[in-house]
């Protein structure tokens, strides 16, 4: 890839990535509250492997826990816990609103969860956050979160709050942006056009940006068309040889061949593509623009990064069983966290592993 011009910027954030990738893991050392032993049962997401390394560095500190695992998928994390075939159910995104329903309809309560880690800057597989790119001719340089939301969805009467639509999230037309010159791009070819508007398909990170830019809606703008991660099995047989449903293909194909086209992905698929720009985004409210970065991911600076997490059946007011709680405190020290940073994953800030902490108790 070259390292002149426009590309060159996916080249210095890959150049950030290796930096930031020896930074030092910010918890504390596992020191165990109390001796445990019984059985842990877990149902979900494998995290690539880092939650059987957990288990085995954990049996180090508790050798009469031993475990029962079913790691297939983040989508059997819910099922299992509505079900109660497991007491932990790690999994690489937010709940669907029908696992969250779910939950509480058959307990009468939320699920309870702590964050784990942050997903990857730009290792493929390890839950991404999502990045904005334009054709790198574009002028613009940043976008709000509010921005974000009138680019690419539509008005609506509510938002999702959980489970619960309220109308906190609910927005007008008039906050629509379906052109250029609305974002400030008042010359060139672009100026008067319509903003082309692309991104994924169904997934678990377009479900974090619906929550996370949309309010939860799916109501989009009319002209954006969706796709997949390349690669994923989410392309059926057919279709994988010319990836046409892929996310490669959009960025490579529409957006950096599209100067009036903006669209989201994630930073593993936009790898080795030229033509492309990605912006700084500052969070809603706010006007701090922050560009991706494995730094910015791994800092949560970038109003995008997305959780891993482990869900678990805990009654409002109630104790967490001590077995739970001492897995738990053990995959938020500083061994825990190493070996998700091995893997590929991001290690919490130390401010948010206390707070994670804190709810163990």
């Amino acid at each position: 890839m070259s390292r002149k011009g426009p590309g060159a910027a996916l080249a210095r954030l890959a150049a950030l990535s290796l930096l930031a990738t020896a930074a030092t893991v910010e918890a504390e050392p596992y020191q165990p509250g109390e001796k445990v032993s019984g059985v842990i049962r877990s149902f979900g997401f494998g995290l690539g492997g880092v939650y059987l390394k957990w288990q085995e560095a954990f049996r180090r500190h508790q050798p009469d826990v031993t475990f029962e695992n079913s790691l297939p998928t983040s989508d059997a994390a819910f099922p299992a816990l509505v079900t109660r075939v497991t007491d932990l159910g790690p999994n690489g995104g937010e709940p669907a609103i029908v696992e969250a329903l779910s939950f509480f309809e058959t307990h009468g309560y939320h699920a309870s969860y702590v964050t784990v880690a942050s997903g990857s800057f730009d290792q493929e597989g390890r839950s991404n956050g999502p990045v904005v790119f334009v054709h790198k001719s574009n002028p613009l340089r940043q976008l709000t979160v509010d921005q974000l939301d009138g680019i690419f969805g539509s008005e609506r009467s509510g938002g999702l709050r959980g489970f619960e639509w309220t109308e906190k999230g609910a927005r007008g037309p008039e906050r629509d942006i379906r052109t250029w010159r609305q974002l400030g791009v008042t010359t060139g070819p672009c100026a008067d056009r319509p903003i082309k508007t692309y991104g994924h398909g169904p997934s678990g990170t377009t479900r974090f940006f619906q929550l996370n830019v949309l309010a939860g809606s799916d109501k989009w703008n009319a002209n954006y068309r969706g796709y997949v991660e390349s690669g994923s099995k989410q392309l059926p047989p057919d279709e994988r040889p010319a990836g046409r449903l892929g996310a490669r293909h959009m960025l490579s194909q529409q957006i950096a061949r599209e100067p009036c086209s903006i669209g989201w992905s994630i930073m593993s698929q936009a790898a080795g593509i030229e033509g492309l720009k990605p912006l700084a985004i500052a969070a809603r409210g706010t006007t701090n623009f922050v560009m991706p970065s494995e730094q910015s991911f791994r800092d949560r600076t970038y109003p995008m990064v997305r959780n891993i997490y482990i869900y678990f059946d805990r009654k409002p007011g109630g104790p967490l069983e001590p077995k739970l709680r001492e897995f738990l405190r053990f995959a938020l020290s500083d061994e825990g966290q190493k070996l998700l940073a091995d893997a590929g994953y991001l290690p919490l800030p130390a401010a948010m592993l206390a707070s994670e902490r804190a709810k163990l108790d």
